[in-house]
């Protein structure tokens, strides 16, 4: 897919960069492609999110909020949604990810930041979004014995895994109360170093599919990363950290961590057997052993008995111990 789509060059005319060039940036898990646009002094990026299968409305919605509120989402410079064209602020290539990977030892200044970053988020009512319901919770951790579960054959309780699920799910829902907003997949890799460094202010992307849910989910998604290992060590002083500066440090807020910590993981391991066998997309693989690791740390939690029993009687040990490479 490295040719350039239909009508690029007309909207890229009809924004006024019609002179600019074109650099295609490598694609990941969707159907969105990015291209980095260059003229003179000046760039951009150029965000392609063709319908049917993609719908960059929700894009500029939940960045005008985010925006709106004082957190960092790219300034869009034009846009056609309905043919999926969204031209956006470059952020760059500092992803806290990357950054990480050569400044190791800045990674408490970085996720301190990535946290405070949250927190100033989660200061504001929620946004006008659609809530993390039970509905929602269920359809993404159902991924797992829809995808990974045939993709080795085992025959499974799909109704027994809902029951389990539904029972460890209904008080956290209680205790989300009236929410906040959730970007969803924040993690190192949708965190932009805008200044190049972790003081400097962070950039947000890929944030498209907010709604409106738990506090602790996207400190999950940033602590339990399934894209990079963060040492669980660290990650429970960071953790400490967010609970110092919003007093969420009840025995409630920690069992919800683990729940929601566990129905991402189990999500993200139907997801990526997804992407391998519906998609061809066999990278994702490789990333699945770290996200059972997570998957059952998370399950020790006794928040999460009922869906840990699931996966005894369901999902042999040693599978879960050697998976990524055994899924053909």
């Amino acid at each position: 897919m490295s040719e350039l789509p239909d009508r690029l060059h007309d909207f890229l005319g009809r924004a006024g960069w019609g002179d600019a060039q074109i650099e295609v940036i490598p694609g990941d898990a969707s159907f969105r492609r990015y291209f980095r646009i260059r003229r003179g002094n000046d760039g951009a990026m150029l965000m392609h999110a063709p319908p049917p299968h993609e719908d960059p409305v929700p894009f500029l919605d939940v960045g005008d909020w985010l925006q709106a509120h004082g957190l960092r989402a790219p300034v869009i410079y034009a846009s056609e949604p309905a043919a999926g064209w969204v031209l956006l602020e470059d952020f760059g290539d500092d992803r806290m990810r990357d950054w990480l990977d050569d400044n190791p030892q800045g990674a408490e200044a970085a996720y301190r930041a990535a946290i405070d970053a949250l927190v100033e988020l989660h200061s504001h009512p929620a946004g006008p979004f659609d809530p993390y319901d039970m509905d929602v919770y269920l359809r993404e951790a159902k991924l797992l014995p829809q995808w990974y579960a045939p993709a080795h054959s085992l025959e499974v309780d799909e109704e027994g895994y809902e029951a389990a699920w539904r029972g460890v799910l209904t008080p956290l829902i209680e205790r989300q109360a009236e929410g906040v907003t959730v970007l969803r997949d924040y993690h190192a890799e949708n965190i932009m170093l805008l200044g190049g460094s972790p003081g400097a202010p962070q950039g947000l992307i890929d944030f498209q599919d907010a709604l409106v849910g738990h506090r602790a989910y996207d400190l999950v998604s940033l602590l339990q990363d399934a894209r990079r290992d963060v040492d669980q060590s660290f990650a429970g002083e960071m953790f400490d950290y967010y609970c110092q500066l919003t007093g969420e440090a009840d025995s409630a807020f920690r069992a919800d961590y683990a729940i929601l910590g566990a129905q991402r993981n189990a999500k993200i391991v139907g997801i990526f057997t997804r992407l391998f066998k519906r998609d061809s997309k066999p990278k994702y693989l490789s990333m699945i052993p770290r996200v059972w690791r997570l998957l059952e740390a998370d399950l020790k939690h006794p928040a999460l008995a009922p869906v840990a029993a699931w996966f005894d009687a369901h999902i042999p040990g040693d599978l879960r111990a050697m998976d990524g490479g055994t899924i053909r």
